[in-house]
């Protein structure tokens, strides 16, 4: 049987569709229009007025950034540290939470209570500092992985959405003489994909963004990630436009004869910066949302 629709039904469909429009519109519109500023003439860019679509399309800006040399070495540590940080992350976060997850465990409450200090105190800036040189990790590509490998918060997560899994599934394989090790690898891990893609977007985000660790445990170049060195791409860039609003020609070797204004570089090195994200958010989006919800149901 069709229902009839009435005049108030159209028009309340009609306002949540006005409504996601503009919702859409006001989501998109500035990374489209930090691409359009990217993709635009630099000379042409500081008259202002772009707003999704460049007046005077060109590939310079990301020229410009991809002929510094450091440019692909930081990529590849970049990649390295977030493919590898995610991976021990995912191990070493999961096993605790794992066993954290079973309410037998022998001092478990003690346990739980050791992790959730570190939640709420931290050692300060220095300490930290004088803890990683102690540890022999400054100017260390481990800086970037062991400080960061077991993640409290995302332990917890974890910790809820196997307490979920029934106990059954474990016992049976207890009693064909699984072990533990066996049961985490062969049992919890195939059937939590929901979690285990979320807290893996959380450490990659979090690893492909991170600049603070380098900025005060690195000082050689070669182990520098791409967000510290697109930093100091921009830092170039305005210091080259500040030199050309004064009248000086010499803009130093990155910069020298190139048409650029900060504004440009800025945006071109923040899409650069959000692709390989963007790219990868799609495949794990629908896990991500299960994951999150059986952490918001059951927490």
């Amino acid at each position: 049987m069709r229902i009839k629709r009435s005049r108030s039904d159209y028009f309340i469909d009609g306002l949540i569709l006005l409504v996601m429009l503009m919702v859409l519109v006001i989501t998109l519109y500035p990374f489209l229009n930090s691409l359009a500023i990217s993709l635009n003439d630099s000379k042409d860019s500081v008259k202002g007025g772009i707003t999704i679509w460049p007046r005077v399309f060109t590939w310079n800006n990301y020229v410009l950034i991809f002929n510094n040399e450091r440019i692909p070495r930081a990529y590849l540590i970049s990649i390295a540290r977030t493919v590898i940080g995610t991976i021990l992350g995912l191990l070493f976060t999961g096993s605790l939470a794992f066993g954290l997850a079973h309410t037998n465990l022998v001092g478990r409450k003690i346990y739980t209570i050791i992790c959730l200090i570190p939640m709420y105190f931290g050692g300060g800036i220095i300490p930290t500092f004088l803890l990683i040189k102690s540890m022999g990790l400054l100017n260390n590509f481990w800086v970037y992985i062991i400080p960061g490998v077991v993640g409290l918060w995302n332990m917890i997560l974890m910790r809820t959405y196997f307490q979920t899994i029934p106990d059954g599934l474990e016992e049976s394989a207890v009693i064909d003489g699984a072990s533990y090790l066996r049961i985490f690898f062969q049992i919890i891990i195939p059937i939590s994909a929901p979690i285990i893609a979320t807290i893996a977007l959380y450490i990659g985000v979090a690893q492909w963004n991170s600049w603070f660790d380098a900025a005060m445990y690195i000082t050689k170049d070669s182990l520098k990630p791409m967000q510290t060195i697109l930093m100091n791409v921009i830092s170039e860039a305005r210091y080259a436009e500040q030199l050309a609003q004064s009248g000086i020609t010499d803009v130093g070797n990155m910069l020298k004869g190139q048409n650029t204004n900060v504004r440009s570089i800025t945006m071109a090195t923040m899409v650069v910066t959000v692709l390989p994200i963007l790219m990868i958010y799609p495949f794990l989006q629908r896990y991500f949302i299960k994951g999150i919800m059986v952490g918001s149901l059951k927490g």
